[in-house]
């Protein structure tokens, strides 16, 4: 049986599996981010994963949002070992799951979400930011429907179409996922203010847009300042149908700089006791934190169920 999406009074998404891993000492400077890890130390990804586990995340992110074939390739790995790889990012989350269970937790089955990332996270050059891509959309296409039929093989629980910059792209997965009818997904936006995707269009219309496909059933905002979330949210669930599930999980609030490579600006956070509210008061049934945001930050919305 599938475990439950939404739960009451909100399900706990992880945090950043970038953050806990550089929180426990490993090195993510490489084109393929912590999708890198899956070959070299997919331990380590079954600690993070668990870390969260323990903090009271009930859904874990896959560590697939970097990955793909033309990836691996580049990096030297031959293609079908690229495509076991992939394969096992959803594996190694449910490891964590059963080590969890051997310390003895109880309660429902986390979700095993697989990520899926923009085009622009494979190139390593922060086009995923704005989701102006040199390539053409029918290429952008192409590269959605290889990477969905991958991790279709892996049986996630659920996709977690994420951070994604632009309509068009988000419409472009949606088609690709038709080819799985058994697969569901939420659809996450990146946004650059409290109204406008990263790319320019106004998140509600992108939202709605995407909420019309039965296979989507959950739609909302992530890797986005925590200052931008309440206002993005109650204009969804403006735009959507009453009660159709949003999800967010916000960054710490800081701006990815391209050519420097990390991140820079203040580093406001999640405020859980002024803003958790404001976001389930719009419709956020699932709430959890992107880069930046670790177990820690975690461990503080979950105990604020």
């Amino acid at each position: 049986m599938t475990p439950r999406l939404v739960r009451e009074p909100f399900t706990v998404v992880d945090g950043g599996l970038s953050t806990a891993l550089e929180e426990a000492g490993h090195s993510l400077a490489d084109q393929l981010w912590t999708a890198r890890l899956l070959a070299d130390d997919p331990g380590a990804l079954v600690a993070a994963h668990l870390a969260y586990l323990r903090a009271g995340a009930e859904v874990l992110i896959t560590a697939s949002y970097q990955a793909s074939v033309a990836g691996f390739v580049a990096a030297g790995r031959a293609p079908s070992e690229a495509h076991r790889l992939m394969v096992s990012s959803t594996d190694v989350a449910r490891q964590a799951v059963e080590r969890w269970r051997a310390e003895g937790a109880v309660g429902e089955d986390p979700v095993v979400a697989a990520s899926v990332g923009p085009y622009g996270a494979t190139l390593h050059d922060g086009s995923e930011y704005h989701g102006n891509y040199e390539a053409s959309w029918t290429q952008v296409a192409a590269f959605h429907r290889e990477r969905l039929a991958i991790l279709a093989e892996s049986a996630p629980d659920i996709l977690a179409v994420e951070t994604i910059p632009s309509l068009a792209e988000a419409e472009i997965v949606v088609e690709a996922l038709a080819d799985h009818p058994s697969l569901t997904a939420w659809v996450t936006f990146s946004c650059r203010d409290d109204a406008l995707t990263c790319h320019g269009e106004p998140v509600a219309e992108a939202a709605a847009r995407i909420a019309a496909s039965e296979q989507v059933v959950a739609v909302g905002v992530n890797c986005t300042a925590p200052d931008h979330i309440g206002a993005l949210l109650r204009s969804i669930a403006g735009a959507v149908p009453a009660g159709f599930p949003l999800v967010t999980y916000p960054n710490h609030g800081r701006a990815w700089d391209a050519l420097a490579g990390c991140w820079i600006g203040p580093d406001g956070g999640i405020d859980v006791d002024h803003q958790l509210g404001e976001w389930l008061a719009a419709g956020a049934r699932i709430v959890g934190g992107c880069c930046g945001v670790g177990p820690a930050g975690i461990a503080a919305l979950a105990a604020a169920r």
